[in-house]
């Protein structure tokens, strides 16, 4: 009866009906409508009212009070928010997958919060797409080539898939010139359901399209990384997980210049819940990550 309340207060302190109808922007007969149904809740007439005058029963004169303490305090409600509304506050809860968390979001996050000291950031790294309203999140990062309608997005930056390999592997079983040599090397890709071994590459308007078996499938790209590390093969990783091996020269570009086609390939997205009022902190945060966008490939 939160509304009803709200509007039997705004009859009394209007004075009558058709002053809070203008005031609340009703019709008079919707108004006296939601003071019929409070009066029915509480069992008991509120109001007098006569064709030239209004005035409060015994019954009106307490509920009234007690619905302009509620009124005022929801007032102060919104005026404390708007109080906040010029700096973000609170706590941001976020998603996103594990090595990409590890090693691209993490980094920035104590950029972030000396930027903004009064929010607080709560991180989950997980690989499968969570729900974010029965969870509780406020945005989630993911990577993807089609988002699930129903979300709202702003693009971080495209992810692409490369293949790397030790020096002590290829010195030991040579470096492929082709990508129909890949089937002869020792290959490992990651073992989620959309990833496989069909791989279809391009070399501007050259294609390649290859079945490249493999004994080895992971579904963590980091762990992936460390078996190419020790020599385990040519590994398909995605160029966030590849970038600091390739800077620190524990690992080599193969068939740089080839590049993969879906399933891997895709764009780094923060999503969220549409609506008219973003709360300020979550805006801050992705405004911060879309200035810290995930950088491309270097070859």
């Amino acid at each position: 009866m939160l509304k009803e309340m709200a509007i039997f207060a705004q009859v009394v302190d209007s004075g009558g009906f058709s002053a809070a109808a203008r005031q609340l922007e009703l019709t008079t007969s919707a108004v006296s409508r939601h003071v019929s149904r409070l009066e029915a809740h509480m069992g008991g007439r509120l109001l007098q009212r006569t064709t030239r005058s209004l005035s409060l029963t015994e019954l009106g004169q307490q509920v009234h009070v007690a619905c302009a303490r509620m009124v005022s305090t929801a007032r102060e409600v919104h005026a404390l928010a708007g109080s906040y509304s010029a700096r973000p506050n609170g706590t941001i809860r976020v998603s996103a997958p594990i090595v990409l968390g590890q090693v691209w979001l993490a980094p920035k996050l104590p950029g972030f919060l000396a930027r903004y000291p009064e929010v607080d950031v709560e991180l989950q790294l997980v690989d499968r797409k969570i729900d974010l309203i029965e969870e509780g999140m406020d945005l989630a990062i993911r990577i993807a080539t089609e988002l699930a309608p129903g979300l709202a997005a702003r693009t971080l930056g495209p992810v692409s898939y490369v293949l790397v390999a030790s020096q002590r592997y290829l010195d030991a079983h040579g470096e492929p010139q082709s990508p129909h040599e890949l089937p002869a090397h020792q290959c490992s890709y990651l073992g989620y359901a959309r990833f496989g071994d069909a791989w279809s590459m391009r070399r501007g308007g050259e294609t390649a399209s290859i079945r490249v078996p493999s004994r080895l499938t992971i579904n963590n790209s980091g762990a992936l990384l460390s078996v190419v590390e020790a020599g385990g093969g040519i590994g398909l990783v995605p160029d966030f997980t590849a970038r600091p091996a390739l800077a620190q020269g524990r690992v080599r570009r193969v068939l740089p210049e080839w590049v993969f086609d879906q399933p891997y390939a895709g764009t780094v997205h923060a999503v969220y819940m549409p609506g008219p009022h973003l709360a300020l902190k979550v805006r801050a945060f992705i405004d911060y990550l879309v200035a810290e966008e995930l950088p491309g490939m270097v070859a």
